[in-house]
């Protein structure tokens, strides 16, 4: 018992310490803000304040923001997933899009379907499509070395612009109308509301639990283990027999899984249906929610609420403080800023110490106790 003690104690400890630069981050960039705001002559204290109320001023302001923090929680973790194996997954976001159109298809063309069958269908269709667009990048990386960032890079191109193709002018996809988009999804597909007379949806709660599914997977798993220990160092791993090639494409995987997740989850629980550039960069966002989020599920948890809550609360300090809206994106900027900063030196002195031939370059553990 006492031994559990001491592992949980010991677990939070390392949780915490872990969301300290992040925290620090965020401190600062609030503190440069804060001068910029004043800089352009407005009031610092009613900004924020008006920032701060957009976002949880009252129960409508509080469901927009957990509505925004969704998409940005289940993107995050994907980006976070792949990164714990040491690769940069830049597809994230034709992976959204590739599993909500999926999704979507299914969602409307077996409309027949009772909904305690179509829903959970609506929803693994989305997400296996995301997964099945991860695993190619995953496949090329883990065979012939290709670059993971390159060939995301191209497989976002595919997607945003098959799925534009499917629901545009000729498209076989496109519903009859104006909009670029499918036809709706069935009153069976979609996923319910929490709050009446809110947006608010159940998709939330996916996306806690996938937070949750995460944690366990790397951290209580085999398979996680293995992803993680490949993402420290792939050489040592593999020496102490690990299959460094599955483990890449299971984390490639995993991490489309989870951003098919998000774009079926938008569809089902907000839009009702797919309609072309419907996100606004969730993909790329997950990237600065992970690394703030210290590529953990609490820490991006977190940080997909700060981002959340930046996105719902821009407007209302625009209205009520005459502040620039693009402040909020100046915020998010310094954030990452400043997180990325410390890789940065981590990186330098990684360069450093090799040169010198103290390390061999995949000593992580020296470098971080060193900064």
């Amino acid at each position: 018992m006492r031994k559990n003690k001491m592992k949980v104690t010991t677990y939070l400890w390392e949780a915490a310490g872990s969301l300290l630069d992040p925290i620090v981050a965020i401190i600062i960039a609030l503190t440069l803000g804060a001068v910029v705001v004043s800089a352009l002559g407005n009031d610092v204290g009613l900004a924020y304040r008006a920032l701060f109320k957009g976002a949880f001023g009252n129960l409508r302001s509080l469901t927009e923001t957990l509505l925004a923090t969704t998409p940005l929680l289940l993107t995050g973790l994907a980006f976070g997933v792949a990164f714990r194996c040491g690769l940069f997954n830049i597809g994230i976001e034709g992976q959204l899009y590739i599993g909500s159109i999926v999704g979507a298809y299914v969602g409307f063309t077996f409309s027949g379907l009772p909904p305690l069958v179509l829903l959970p269908l609506t929803l693994a269709a989305g997400a296996a499509a995301g997964a099945a667009w991860g695993f190619l990048p995953g496949l090329l990386k883990a065979k012939v070395g290709a670059h993971e960032v390159i060939n995301t890079i191209m497989m976002n191109y595919i997607a945003i612009h098959l799925t534009s193709y499917l629901v545009g002018p000729d498209g076989p996809l496109r519903a009859p109308g104006e909009l670029p988009a499918t036809p709706w999804i069935a009153e069976g597909a979609r996923l319910a509301k929490l709050v009446p007379g809110t947006r608010l949806n159940t998709g939330i709660f996916i996306a806690l639990g996938a937070a949750v599914l995460v944690w366990v997977i790397l951290w209580k798993s085999r398979q996680g283990y293995k992803i993680r220990a490949v993402g420290l160092n792939p050489l040592a791993a593999e020496y102490a027999g690990i299959n460094v090639s599955r483990s890449i494409i299971t984390a490639m995987m995993l991490s489309g899984c989870l951003a098919g997740l998000a774009g079926i989850v938008e569809v089902a629980g907000l839009h009702y249906r797919f309609y072309d550039s419907f996100s606004p960069g969730y993909g790329f966002d997950a990237i600065a929610v992970s690394l703030l989020g210290a590529n953990h599920p609490v820490g991006i948890a977190l940080a997909a609420l700060l981002f959340g809550a930046l996105k719902t609360g821009a407007m209302s300090m625009q209205v009520l403080a005459g502040t620039n809206r693009e402040l909020v994106r100046l915020l998010q900027s310094l954030v990452i800023f400043f997180v990325a900063a410390k890789w940065s030196v981590i990186t330098i002195l990684q360069w450093k110490a090799r040169k010198e031939g103290s390390i061999d370059g995949r000593d992580h553990g020296s470098v971080k106790r060193a900064v």
